[in-house]
């Protein structure tokens, strides 16, 4: 089997004495989608904040492309091809929707994504390049952190609660571009509480239960009962 982009083994992660994570492992192989859900607190948001070196895990606990990562702070993560779309958007709202994107690229990594694609994937964002990013509706404003992710050239992008506080059919309209997003030679890991969603574009799925794996499969073998069973621990 060839080795996964992501491993991560036996991950631990706290909050002072509170621990959010115990004993995560999941796999990412090159080109897939995971999707990993949960209720709230169930420590997915914690899960990408480790990877993408927001928060401190242990060296081991966390490998890409075979090399050990796990507590490297955010920028080398970033260098090496990870990127985060946070959970809330978090744009910079002195700057205008271009100037946010531009921020993204500033690592200069060679790749598909520069300002032209990404107005392609988003032609609403090229409409309003010019204006401050505070004009955005919630779904232009989700589009254009995902844009802004996609600008780094990313290998990996994590991508944190994407469907919160949008109307389904803009939801719909977002995940409708993931296809052409993966085609790319992306790696996807999707946190979302809309499971329905999220299982439509996976190929595997992790459920979290109080900080550690409660389900883990392929999504043609997981069934909704064991998904409710693991999503709610009973």
């Amino acid at each position: 089997m060839p080795e996964p982009l992501l491993a991560v083994c036996a991950l631990d992660a706290f909050y002072g004495d509170f621990q959010a994570l115990d004993g995560i492992s999941l796999e990412a192989a090159a080109g897939s989608v995971t999707a990993v859900i949960g209720a709230n607190g169930a420590g997915k948001s914690t899960l990408l904040k480790c990877i993408a070196g927001v928060l401190p895990a242990r060296r081991d606990a966390i490998a890409f492309n075979g090399i050990p990562i796990g507590g490297a702070p955010a920028y080398a993560a970033l260098a090496q091809g990870i990127a985060l779309v946070p959970e809330g958007r978090r744009l910079f709202p002195s700057l205008t929707v271009e100037e946010n994107l531009l921020v993204g690229g500033q690592f200069g990594r060679a790749g598909p994504w520069n300002l032209a694609r990404i107005y392609q994937l988003f032609p609403v964002l090229a409409e309003r390049a010019h204006l401050p990013s505070t004009v955005l509706s919630g779904g232009q404003q989700q589009m254009a952190a995902i844009a802004r992710a996609l600008m780094s050239n990313p290998k990996l992008l994590l991508c944190d609660e994407m469907s919160l506080g949008l109307a389904p059919i803009v939801v719909r309209d977002i995940y409708e571009r993931l296809p052409q997003i993966v085609a790319e030679g992306l790696t996807l890991i999707i946190v979302e509480q809309d499971i329905a969603q999220a299982l439509r574009v996976a190929s595997q799925v992790y459920c979290l239960q109080e900080g550690r794996i409660a389900l883990s499969g392929n999504v043609e073998s997981v069934t909704r009962d064991k998904i409710s069973a693991a999503y709610f621990g009973v």
